[in-house]
């Protein structure tokens, strides 16, 4: 039941980065290069792992490359949380809140990737 569930929902996030990725680019930290390849790459990075959650035989290899790919992207939120005058419009405690969030949905790809 979670991989039905949570592969849609990564999915989904990497299609967002395609549909959406003023977003995404505002949030790269400045120290990393290739803000617009990263994007691409994290967004088909999602899609793939959520792909691979939904079938059985490759469910556990999607668990592990989303939670790679979770870790990878954490220093996006830690640097939203870092500069909170860049993100007015969201509320400074959601940019702190992002931090343990990540840990949830490691959580949960780990669940899914288990059934």
């Amino acid at each position: 039941m979670l991989a039905r569930i949570c592969g849609p929902f990564f999915i989904a996030a990497g299609i967002n980065h395609f549909v959406n990725p003023r977003f995404y680019l505002a949030i790269m930290p400045d120290y990393l290069p290739a803000h617009q390849e990263l994007v691409d790459a994290s967004g088909i990075a999602e899609m793939a792992g959520g792909a691979a959650l939904l079938h059985p035989a490759t469910r556990r290899f999607g668990g592990w490359w989303l939670i790679a790919t979770l870790i990878a992207v954490f220093p996006a939120n830690l640097h939203m949380a870092l500069h909170p005058e860049r993100y007015r419009t969201l509320p400074r405690a959601g940019l702190y809140a992002r931090l343990p969030v990540q840990l949830l949905f490691i959580a949960w790809v780990r669940g899914a990737a288990r059934t």
